[in-house]
């Protein structure tokens, strides 16, 4: 019975010509309304994913370019370093010659102090040796130049090392030459 009384409620008969005009004017009005008001609802969503694809965009960006940047600072030095390990191995090769004399030995400590500080300096920067002789061979961090069979090593490790191999930081400039067991 109630239903019965809504639908009496919504309908009403307009009495005259005029009146009927008056409320198809009004649907009709009322129609253009809610379809503007459902096109509006659909382009403010719209709006909403662009904005927000647009900071995801921006925030991916901000992300990747800061990681450029400290990729950029850590590495900075990468260059030199390259060019600097051969004098390394030179100073190196240079210490091993046996001197006699007063004056040769004083030149070899001088020298000896130049080398302290030199790798002093490459140690700052990020440079570490790569450790090879005793260690397990591993690809990344060493070259194997020779094979050998020897009983006092296992398989797969490094028995001697015949040139150092330096890292930056976490990347390897110059891998070990290295000699490995069978």
């Amino acid at each position: 019975m109630k239903g019965k009384d809504q639908q009496e409620q919504e309908i009403i008969e307009p009495e005259n010509e005029e009146e009927t005009t008056n409320v198809e004017v009004e649907q009709a009005d009322s129609e253009e309304a809610i379809d503007e008001l459902e096109q509006l609802q659909q382009e403010k969503e719209e709006v909403q994913n662009r904005l927000l694809r647009l900071q995801a965009d921006y925030d991916n960006f901000r992300r990747r370019t800061q990681k450029e940047r400290e990729a950029d600072r850590k590495y900075k030095s990468q260059s030199i370093v390259e060019e600097l390990i051969p004098v390394l191995d030179n100073f190196e090769r240079a210490l091993q010659v046996e001197v006699d004399g007063d004056a040769a030995k004083n030149f070899t400590n001088g020298m000896e102090m130049v080398y302290d500080q030199f790798q002093a300096a490459l140690v700052k920067e990020g440079v570490e040796e790569i450790p090879a002789q005793g260690e397990v061979f591993d690809p990344h961090l060493h070259q194997a130049v020779m094979q050998v069979e020897d009983d006092n090593f296992e398989s797969n490790v490094v028995v001697e090392q015949l040139q150092k191999g330096y890292r930056l930081n976490d990347r390897v400039i110059r891998p070990a030459m290295v000699k490995v067991n069978q």
